[in-house]
């Protein structure tokens, strides 16, 4: 049993077989990685979380939040990097844990990403619902209240944010290169946008507003830091294009590092910019806080075309995430630990039945849970994938000093050593709910393995085969 549970995927057929094996099409440059953590980062955090995390956790200190949210990130993305540039697979960490901790390692954080990825999908997809509806309530449509307010809220579904899900699945399917030229010109809007935010509020800021500073005291800094951690999910959804990526051990450390160093820069000047203009407490239960600022201020017209940019980087966000995930399955399911149905490919080059799986869990998270509690979900599973990943930095370093690295993560183990300490201490800020949820899933996660899993893993067969050779 134990050998079955630590079992690894040797590093030799990672590089080797998959690279030859992968139906994927390799058409993504440094340029479109960028754009799409740009695009998935910045729709998610900035557009959604931004408001409830300043009005329930941090207040005007939010901007300490993302400080410290962005230093753990910061050091799990160089950790990302430097594995990315070594093992260009599919995968990202389930792949990374995989091959340097075992068998057990992969799956669980395999189980916690699909966690982070269709629950911050949902979420995203909820605040894109949230700005949709405001555009409509703007023209003068009003849609009913049923059919806007998820089920858990008092309504009937979130008919919006299941409506976006299938339209990005579609375009999923449709193919990659499709959906990066999509997303490219989305994130364009999106950035304008933001731009224009900035200018149209700045001369609205009231310094009065940003008193008391810290109004939850540090517990709420270090509180919120583990919510907005939700905000900087990009970089981890980039390593899982690797396979569709052209020189991979060059472009993903530039696509999973400049993105993020784009997005923090961006993120902490429009913290400054909403609890400027207005108290942080108006923020609470407002699920599109930029459009709401302007409003606070009599910008409507503002509060319109920021709705239709927020709409365009939600939308690249769900469409990001929805492929990543899927990607993901596909790699799982080609190990041997989910079905192989999984991990056929279609003539477009798209894992189909991958894709349509996680449309279904997406539209039932997004129309039946608020976003509060989708946030929290994805966050804990997030923070234990980033903890993992830098422990397989220092093993593998040990272990293979031989591996070609094309970037190094400096000062080992120190780095990822402090990756691993600011993980811990996020995590445990989250609410004891989120935890419950969490252990839950990991159990339904662990029967899956041990029902399915463990018997059809093709880590054994590979093994022998090795041992033949």
């Amino acid at each position: 049993m134990k050998e079955k549970l630590m079992r690894k995927l040797p590093l030799d057929h990672i590089m080797g077989s998959y690279k030859e094996n992968s139906g994927l099409k390799r058409s993504l440059g440094a340029f479109e990685l960028t754009m799409l953590g740009v695009g998935v980062i910045i729709g998610s955090g900035l557009f959604v979380i931004t408001g409830v995390a300043a009005a329930d956790r941090a207040g005007p200190g939010l901007i300490l939040s993302f400080i410290l949210a962005g230093l753990a990130c910061a050091c799990a993305a160089l950790c990302y990097a430097e594995l990315a540039s070594s093992i260009p697979v599919s995968g990202s960490s389930y792949t990374f844990a995989y091959v340097g901790l075992g068998e057990i390692f992969g799956w669980f954080i395999g189980w916690c990403i699909t966690l982070e990825y269709v629950v911050a999908m949902s979420a995203i997809a909820v605040g894109w619902s949230a700005y949709a509806v405001n555009i409509l309530e703007l023209m003068g449509i009003h849609l009913p209240e049923k059919l806007i307010t998820d089920f858990s809220s008092g309504g009937i579904m979130n008919l919006p944010a299941i409506i976006i899900i299938s339209i990005m699945a579609l375009l999923q399917i449709k193919g990659t290169k499709e959906s990066a030229r999509l997303n490219n010109a989305l994130v364009f809007v999106k950035l304008g946008v933001i731009l224009l935010f900035i200018i149209l509020v700045a001369k609205h800021v009231d310094p009065s507003n940003y008193t008391p500073f810290l109004p939850y005291g540090w517990n709420g800094v270090f509180s919120g830091a583990a919510i907005v951690f939700f905000a900087y999910l990009g970089f981890d959804a980039i390593a899982n294009s690797a396979e569709e990526v052209k020189d991979p051990q060059k472009n993903m450390p530039k696509g999973i590092i400049g993105s993020l160093v784009i997005a923090t820069t961006l993120y902490i000047i429009v913290t400054l910019m909403l609890t400027g203009v207005a108290k942080y407490s108006v923020y609470s239960g407002v699920a599109a806080p930029v459009a709401h600022a302007l409003n606070e201020v009599g910008i409507r017209w503002g509060s319109a075309l920021v709705s239709v940019g927020a709409i365009a980087g939600l939308t690249t966000g769900v469409l990001v995430l929805l492929g990543s995930e899927s990607r993901l399955i596909y790699s799982m399911s080609r190990d041997g630990l989910l079905p192989q149905s999984f991990s056929k490919i279609s003539k477009r080059g798209v894992p189909n039945k991958a894709v349509v799986c996680v449309w279904i869990v997406g539209v039932i998270l997004a129309g039946l849970l608020p976003i509060g509690t989708i946030a929290e979900l994805c966050n804990i599973g997030t923070l234990w994938a980033f903890f993992f990943v830098s422990v397989t930095v220092i093993v593998l370093r040990k272990m293979h000093p031989e591996m070609p690295r094309a970037f190094k993560v400096p000062a080992v183990p120190a780095i990822p050593l402090i990756s691993m300490a600011l993980c811990v201490f996020l995590v445990i800020q989250l609410d004891t709910m989120t935890w419950i949820a969490f252990v839950l899933w990991t159990i339904a996660g662990l029967a899956i393995y041990f029902a399915y899993g463990m018997k059809h893993s093709k880590a054994s067969e590979t093994l022998e085969k090795k041992q033949d050779h």
